[in-house]
């Protein structure tokens, strides 16, 4: 059972709901707030927002231990706010947390909440929060999506400080990234604020509300791709910064002075990183025109995102490494060991030795004599050893010696097997449901820290014991063409998965379920930290899986597994 969640829930901020453009005192342009006119005396939201003259909406008296649909039973309440609330729940059939946002049927919005959540369900893309269920019940109207327990607001990360450089720039990235493939299906956020930003334990960031924190606030825009834009943005300068991009604080963080407008970042802190504070001016204001590079804005999240990429890539810092103690002399080296002693030497009694034996002069002689008589007995016996030796060469007869020339090749050793060229490598989905298609390639890039790994799973090895996961998981390779598979090389992810290895037909072009791969290269078995196979004769093919069918313990109560690095042999 898979533990995917979110760990808050971002649809009511008390910290303020600030514009997303340079000016503080004007609307911004996906209308997500209004400016606060300090002399009017119409009602504001808790968080800022301009609610104008409608009536305070009703919220629906529930309380914690009332249960949705005889499964989700309600246990926290997070936020109140103009006829919604929102909630940590638990979700007693699959046994996991789950949010849980609650309106009446009747409430104005609740229509478009419910689109707002199915429309963002059929995304299925992992690097938002999932909606999980949205329905209309007994008056009421629900949506249900993941709770991650794991996860960091990165409002939380930017209440300790700055990011680095390496970090500022994986958020950006992914979040740009994310959101590109979210406008490209016709989805916007409108709400894109560091409440709504999580980084997993892991490093990657997940995105949640998408679509439904606008509709449950009734707020929209005539420009979503660029209001969602302007919001990367400021997400980018705040985690450079650790200030908001605008006069007026909100998130916690405070705003830039007043009267200087919108400054780059790196004029706001120093040691930030001259391309990165250029991206968050270029998706910003000032018509996205840096001072020192008259660069083109980036009004959407695809240009963002193909504007971070353009950029050299920024490397984790080098960890810090503190110097070892100073080396301690053992007791056995202090002590006096090798020294003089210090005290008196006792004295040793003398004992009388006698002579040598021989020293004499008839013993010289004797000596002499028999050395001289080993000498000549030494001669003599190799003189004849070497006349014997000699007869017999000469008394045999020649023989006939027979050589065995070698066949071609059996005097040479097996050539060293060489990895084939991978053009392409993917997730095997035989559900159609994937688990991290987007870090298929790390499983090619011959980097062995990079990697795909899946969830976090519960309950089972084999991925949570999940219907869409009744024929497990792995990685597709592409060689490009039909070779010759003659042996393989895996790295794994963590040591104890169950594995196998099956290879497509010649004629297969788009395998994607088990019964596309029937020629097995290993048997089934739990592998250790990799995995090497010779095989005893050439395979041909051009699609070859690495079939995960069970994972192992990941040490706290779940299962979880991945795939480094393949090679594939010829």
């Amino acid at each position: 059972m898979a533990e995917r969640s979110t760990a808050a829930v971002d649809v009511a901020d008390n910290s303020g709901d600030k514009p997303l453009t340079a000016k503080a005192d004007e609307a911004t342009t996906d209308g997500t707030a209004e400016a606060q006119d300090k002399t009017s005396s119409e009602p504001q939201g808790t968080d800022g927002e301009r609610i104008g003259s409608r009536p305070t909406l009703p919220t629906p008296d529930l309380h914690s231990g009332h249960k949705l649909a005889r499964r989700y039973r309600l246990e926290e309440c997070v936020t109140r706010l103009d006829g919604f609330s929102s909630w940590r729940a638990v979700d007693e059939k699959l046994r996991r947390a789950v949010g849980v946002h609650l309106l009446p049927a009747d409430h104005p919005r609740a229509r478009s909440v419910l689109a707002a959540a199915r429309s963002s369900a059929l995304l299925g893309d992992p690097r938002f929060v999932q909606v999980l269920d949205a329905v209309e019940e007994d008056d009421l109207v629900y949506v249900v999506h993941e709770w991650l327990p794991d996860a960091t607001e990165l409002t939380s990360l930017l209440a300790s400080g700055p990011m680095d450089a390496h970090d500022a720039y994986q958020l950006v990235s992914q979040v740009s990234q994310a959101m590109a493939a979210a406008h490209r299906e016709g989805l916007a956020h409108l709400r894109l604020t560091p409440g709504a930003v999580l980084r997993s334990s892991t490093g990657q960031y997940r995105i949640r509300g998408l679509a439904v924190n606008a509709a449950l606030r009734g707020i929209t825009s005539e420009g979503p791709q660029r209001a969602d834009t302007e919001a990367i943005g400021a997400l980018l300068y705040a985690a450079l910064t650790q200030r908001w991009p605008y006069e007026n604080d909100a998130y916690g963080l405070t705003g830039l002075p007043k009267g200087v407008g919108l400054i780059a970042p790196d004029q706001v802190r120093a040691g930030v990183h001259r391309g990165l504070s250029e991206i968050a001016m270029r998706a910003l204001a000032n018509d996205g025109a840096t001072a020192s590079r008259q660069e083109q804005p980036c009004t959407t999240p695809d240009e963002l995102a193909k504007a971070v990429a353009a950029m050299p890539r920024i490397r984790p810092p080098e960890p810090a490494f503190t110097a070892p103690p100073e080396y301690q002399r053992t007791t056995y080296q202090q002590g006096s060991y090798g020294r003089p002693p210090s005290g008196p030497v006792p004295t040793q009694p003398v004992v009388a030795v006698p002579p040598p034996p021989l020293q004499s002069r008839t013993g010289k002689v004797l000596k002499w004599a028999v050395s001289a008589l080993l000498i000549v007995a030494l001669g003599l016996g190799s003189w004849q050893l070497a006349e014997t030796l000699i007869d017999r060469l000469k008394g045999s007869e020649p023989e006939e010696t027979t050589q065995t020339t070698p066949k071609d090749g059996d005097d040479k050793a097996p050539a060293p097997l060489k990895p084939l060229r991978i053009t392409g490598a993917t997730e095997f989905m035989p559900s159609g449901s994937g688990i991290k298609q987007e870090d298929a390639p790390k499983t090619i890039d011959g980097d062995a820290s990079t990697a795909w790994v899946t969830h976090r799973y519960q309950g089972y090895p084999n991925f949570g014991n999940l219907a869409p996961r009744k024929d497990g998981s792995g990685i597709v390779v592409d060689l490009g063409s039909v070779q010759d598979v003659s042996g393989l090389e895996i790295g794994m992810y963590r040591s104890g998965q169950k594995i196998e290895v099956l290879a497509a037909g010649t004629d297969a072009s788009a395998p994607s379920s088990l019964s596309d791969f029937p020629q097995r290269l290993t048997d089934l078995e739990t592998t250790g930290n990799e995995l090497k196979k010779t095989l005893d004769k050439p395979v041909r093919t051009r699609y070859v899986l690495i079939h995960v069918t069970e994972l192992p313990a990941d040490g706290t109560g779940g299962y979880r597994g991945g795939i480094s690095e393949i090679s594939v042999l010829n």
